[in-house]
């Protein structure tokens, strides 16, 4: 059995004297969809920060493709930094670039390939997300859902195993989302990327999670674990239900 591409032990994230949650555990295994969910303020952003070295656990450990971020330095960090990606909530795209010049940038600051080399890349990963007909295109000439596709064609520039996601629907209409969730479950099944999304939109957690895990705010920590369906229709957690059924808590 293939061993997890993240592994994390106990982790606690805190900030001064408040704790944003402890004793988190989890692995994620290669080529799935893994979610992080929760209601707004659990903490969600603050595990993905964890798991690309943003912020430094106050408590436990986090391996991302069997090594711990926190305990690296130097070049043996970079090289790690270049296997994963990342696509962050807006898209992040540089403004004053097409997006073929966006999803070059990690080519630039990581390779030493030529530019036609660069550039055929660059194309090849717009296309894989359908922007094959938009590379000459700035940001603001181009949707959120767009942008958002640029975002995950950038974060695939270096062809990463492992991509972390951070809210890839967040404010997009239905029907933009239902696309999104789509092209990230083919990318998944299609090139065996793992892929690692944060995300409090029900639809999206059903439509490409094949496992996830729960993070609550008033127990600062884990509640569920596990398929999302499974969760929806057999958990006995109280809260756990009334996430996946829209319920208002008594």
């Amino acid at each position: 059995m293939a061993e997890p591409v993240v592994q994390v032990r106990g982790l606690k994230a805190a900030f001064g004297d408040r704790t944003v949650f402890e004793n988190v555990t989890f692995d994620v295994k290669p080529g799935e969809v893994f979610v992080i969910l929760g209601g707004s303020g659990c903490g969600k952003s603050t595990l993905l920060k964890h798991l690309i070295g943003l912020y430094e656990p106050a408590a436990g450990q986090a391996l991302v493709l069997g090594q711990d971020i926190h305990a690296l330095q130097g070049d043996a960090r970079q090289a790690l930094l270049r296997r994963i990606g990342v696509m962050w909530q807006s898209g992040a795209l540089f403004g004053s670039q097409s997006l073929a010049e966006n999803v070059m940038v990690p080519l630039e600051q990581h390779t030493d390939l030529p530019f036609e080399a660069r550039a055929l890349v660059a194309r090849a990963k717009l296309g894989l997300v359908g922007l094959s007909d938009a590379a000459a295109r700035l940001p603001a000439e181009i949707s959120g859902g767009m942008a958002k596709r640029a975002g995950i064609a950038r974060a695939m520039a270096l062809d990463p195993p492992i991509l972390f996601l951070d809210e890839p629907s967040a404010g997009l209409d239905p029907i933009t989302s239902a696309g999104l969730d789509a092209l990230i479950v083919q990318l998944a099944r299609d090139l065996g990327t793992t892929f690692v999304v944060v995300t409090h939109e029900l639809q999206s957690i059903l439509a490409i999670g094949d496992r996830c895990i729960m993070l609550d705010k008033e127990a600062k920590g884990m509640i569920a674990e596990g398929d999302p369906r499974a969760l929806r229709d057999h958990s006995d957690n109280p809260t756990v239900r009334a996430f996946f059924r829209r319920e208002v808590m008594a």
